[in-house]
C-alpha cells in the first residue's frame, strides 16, 4: 500500500510581506549581472514537455533544466556563489556590481582581499556550489554533511578542494556545526540557505541568487509565447528556493500572480506542518529525516522564506518518496517527441506531484482546489540531475519506490 499525498490549503494570516523585497526585479538583475561575468554561465534549457502535457490534459508543461548549471548538475551554485560575492563586495565596502569574475580572480583583488573562509553545511548540491565558486575565486572552503550522505556526493565536493566531513548528526545539526566553526575563525563566514534569528543577510543573497533560474525561465516562458504561467510548482527543503521562485513571480506579475504550489519530502515537510498549523508561525520537524530527496531532507525553515510563503503560496503538499520516483521515471522516459530531462530525487517530485493530481481523481480535491486542468501553463524546476548515480539506477533500472 503506497503512502499517501497530504496536502492542505493556506489559510494562514498574512503578515506585512517585508520579506517580499529580498526578491525584487532589481535585486535579482544583480545576481542575474554577476553569474552573466561567469566563463561558464550560459541559461540552462527549458524542456517542452507538449506530449506529456497532452497525455495528462494541461495546456502546457516546462520543466527548467538545471542539470546543466555551471557543470554542476544543481541550480544551488547560482545562491553560494552569488552570496559570496555580496559578502566580499560589504567587506570591501563595495556593490556587488563591481565583483565581476574577472575582478574576483585578478592579482588586484588578492592583494586588496586576500583570503576568506566560507563554511557550510550541504546535502549534497549547495556544499558543492560553496566549493566551486570557492574554488574559481581563490578561496576556502569548509563543507559538513549529515549522516547517511552519499559517497559520489562526497566527493564531488572534495575535488573541488574544499575540506569536507560527512559527520554523524543530520543536516540541521552540521549547519550549527557550521557556525560555530566560522565564529572561531578569522576571515570565517558561514554561507547557509537557511535563515534564523540574527543570521538573515546572508540567506537573502542566497535567494537572490536563485533568483536568477526564476528570472531565466520568465524569459524563456515569453519567448515561446507563454506570457505568464498559471502554475507553478517548486520543492523546498528549509524553502529558501521556493521563497525565491514565489518572491520573484509575485514581483514580476503583482496583479495577476501564478498559482504557487510548494512540495516537501513527506520526512521533512515543515513548511506542510506550518501550514497545517494554520497560525503563520513556522513549524520544526526533527530526527533522521530519511527520504530519498536528500537535498529536500531539511526540517528547519528559513525564516525570510517562510515569511513569502506564508503570504503567497496557494497550497502546501507533503510527498512521500515514490512521488519523486515516479517523476524521475516520466521525466527521464519521456513521452514520444519530448525531450529527456534527466532529474535527480530532488528535482523531480513536482513531476510525479503534477502527475498523480492529473492521472487519477485520487486527489481530485486539490487538483480543482488549485485549478488545475486543460488550460493551466504549468511551470517546475528540476533543480539537479543525476547526483547520485547508485540512487538513479535503482529507481529508473530496478523501480525502486514503486507505486504499486
Amino acid at each position: 500500500m503506497k503512502e499517501a499525498i497530504k496536502w492542505t490549503l493556506n489559510r494562514m494570516p498574512k503578515s506585512d510581506d517585508r520579506q517580499l523585497s529580498v526578491m525584487s526585479l532589481s535585486n535579482v538583475a544583480k545576481a542575474r549581472f554577476f553569474h552573466s561575468s561567469f566563463p561558464q554561465y550560459s541559461i540552462t534549457p527549458l524542456a517542452e514537455l507538449d506530449g506529456m502535457a497532452k497525455y495528462l490534459g494541461l495546456a502546457g508543461l516546462y520543466v527548467k533544466n538545471e542539470a546543466h548549471r555551471f557543470g554542476l548538475n544543481a541550480f544551488k551554485v547560482l545562491g553560494g556563489s552569488f552570496a559570496m560575492g555580496r559578502y566580499i563586495a560589504k567587506e570591501m565596502g563595495r556593490d556587488v556590481s563591481e565583483m565581476t569574475y574577472d575582478y574576483l580572480t585578478s592579482e588586484a583583488f588578492r592583494r586588496e582581499y586576500g583570503q576568506a573562509t566560507f563554511f557550510t553545511a550541504t546535502d549534497g548540491n549547495h556544499g558543492r556550489g560553496v566549493a566551486w565558486a570557492a574554488n574559481k575565486l581563490g578561496q576556502k572552503a569548509v563543507v559538513h554533511m549529515p549522516k547517511g550522505s552519499s559517497q559520489p556526493r562526497f566527493d564531488n565536493i572534495a575535488k573541488e578542494g574544499a575540506q569536507v566531513t560527512i559527520e554523524e548528526v543530520n543536516y540541521d545539526d552540521c549547519v550549527r556545526m557550521a557556525a560555530a566553526e566560522a565564529a572561531q575563525t578569522e576571515h570565517g563566514v558561514i554561507v547557509q540557505d537557511t535563515a534564523w534569528e540574527g543570521y538573515e543577510e546572508i540567506p537573502s543573497w542566497i535567494m537572490q541568487g536563485y533568483g536568477t533560474m526564476a528570472g531565466e525561465s520568465a524569459e524563456q516562458l515569453r519567448q515561446i509565447g507563454v506570457n505568464r504561467p498559471t502554475h507553478i510548482f517548486v520543492q523546498a527543503g528549509v524553502g529558501s528556493l521556493a521563497g525565491a521562485v514565489v518572491g520573484y513571480f509575485t514581483n514580476l506579475f503583482p496583479n495577476d500572480p501564478p498559482k504557487f504550489i510548494v512540495m516537501e519530502a513527506q520526512a521533512a515537510d515543515c513548511l506542510y506542518q506550518g501550514a497545517m498549523a494554520g497560525d503563520g508561525k513556522p513549524r520544526v520537524v526533527d530526527g533522521d529525516l530519511n527520504t530519498i530527496m536528500a537535498g529536500l531532507a531539511c526540517g528547519e525553515p528559513n525564516t525570510i522564506s517562510w515569511d513569502i510563503l506564508r503570504n503567497h503560496v496557494t497550497a502546501f503538499v507533503s510527498c512521500p518518496d515514490w512521488v519523486s520516483a515516479r517523476g524521475m521515471r516520466m521525466l527521464g522516459v519521456p513521452v514520444k517527441g519530448d525531450p529527456v530531462v534527466i532529474s535527480g530525487e530532488s528535482g523531480a517530485v513536482g513531476m510525479g506531484l503534477i502527475a498523480a493530481l492529473m492521472e487519477t481523481d485520487e486527489y481530485k480535491d486539490l487538483r480543482e482546489a488549485i485549478g488545475l486542468d486543460r488550460y493551466s501553463q504549468v511551470l517546475m524546476f528540476s533543480t539537479e540531475g543525476n547526483t547520485d548515480p547508485l540512487k538513479f539506477r535503482k529507481v529508473l533500472w530496478d523501480g525502486e519506490f514503486a507505486t504499486v
